[in-house]
């Protein structure tokens, strides 16, 4: 993945050492060009240089004389992503992505993306693992290796592919090495920040810690899972629900051999011939307002599902978003034997 800061010019720049930068960029040939704090001011393309070129400007002169002045951006944060999905399926390819003082921040590449969700991520990593003894006793269990990559980083690369920037990492056990593995991200156009918990905090607890959150919407998944879930439909289906909370499920069919009597004070009302029940369990992957973090205990240990109950005693909105893709919870030593078999035949 490039660094977005290769997409950037200032304007003080001559019009060579853009074209120096353009070939560099081959297939991905956009530039924008900023002032000096990175303040948007226009776009440059090989097709302006042309344009600027006919009309007798030369390569020695400053890129801001040729450029186009009003290009389309996204605005970081903005919790409408419908231009975004717009701009997509309009072929705009590359977009500078625009914080509020309308400050380059990141660029976004639509070949290599497919989305630019207003979401920070929550990464729970601080799990001891200890069902999958000795493999975690020197290496934390998001570290471990399927197909010769952490299970971690299927995780975030699956989210950045949706343009998820901003994570934070809950670590406790060998969080050391979790931290080193990953750094800040900036090498990957990525804002990463580490929550350590002192004492085990449950699945949720450790979000009491922050208090910077860049977005309105939280997305906290488990380390330990590979999937293959859409995340832009995971968020639309959020916001056209209008729900607080919104938990990923896993469907398990039930298959009973025999014929189900349904009964009323022993007497026979109906029965069903060797039926099928569908069930859903936590997926451990969950969409969630920023404004109901607020009933999560500060420090304390609290997992996903008090919250869950707790929002329910408040009224506020739950819903399930049963997953149709692919789904593996490495918890045990037959999950991750099935996760470097599975590995070989599905895209994550």
């Amino acid at each position: 993945m490039r660094n977005f800061r290769d997409h950037l010019i200032t304007q003080e720049k001559t019009i060579k050492e853009a074209l120096i930068m353009l070939d560099v960029l081959a297939k991905d040939a956009i530039l924008f060009v900023v002032n000096e704090n990175d303040i948007l001011i226009g776009a440059l393309t090989d097709g302006d240089v042309r344009r600027g070129l006919l009309k007798g400007i030369t390569i020695e002169d400053l890129v801001n004389i040729i450029i186009q002045t009003n290009p389309k951006f996204i605005r970081k944060g903005d919790r409408d992503i419908t231009k975004i999905i717009e701009y997509r399926e309009a072929n705009f390819r590359i977009l500078p992505v625009l914080d509020k003082h309308n400050k380059v921040v990141n660029v976004i590449n639509f070949r290599e993306n497919r989305s630019y969700l207003p979401v920070d991520a929550v990464i729970m990593a601080g799990g001891r693992g200890t069902r999958l003894q000795p493999l975690t006793d020197t290496i934390p269990k998001p570290l471990l290796k399927v197909g010769g990559k952490a299970i971690m980083e299927y995780n975030i690369d699956r989210l950045a592919l949706y343009g998820i920037d901003d994570y934070w990492f809950s670590v406790k056990y060998l969080g050391e090495q979790i931290e080193e593995y990953f750094g800040n991200g900036n090498d990957k156009n990525r804002n990463i920040d580490y929550v350590w918990e002192e004492t085990p905090l449950g699945t949720i607890g450790a979000v009491s810690k922050i208090k910077n959150f860049e977005h309105d919407y939280i997305l906290l998944t488990n380390s330990d899972i590979l999937t293959n879930l859409d995340y832009e439909l995971f968020f639309l289906d959020f916001l056209e629900q209008d729900a607080d909370f919104s938990v990923v499920t896993i469907p398990y069919k039930v298959n009973v051999p025999y014929a189900v009597l349904e009964t009323s004070q022993r007497e026979i009302t109906s029965f069903k011939e060797k039926p099928s029940y569908t069930y859903y369990s936590n997926g451990g992957i969950y969409l969630i307002k920023r404004s109901v973090l607020q009933y999560i205990p500060e420090g304390s240990f609290y997992n996903a599902t008090d919250l869950m109950e707790k929002l329910i005693a408040e009224k506020k909105k739950i819903i399930s978003y049963p997953m149709s893709g692919y789904w593996l919870d490495i918890g045990k030593h037959e999950d991750f034997k099935k996760a470097q078999e599975d590995i070989k035949n599905i895209k994550l």
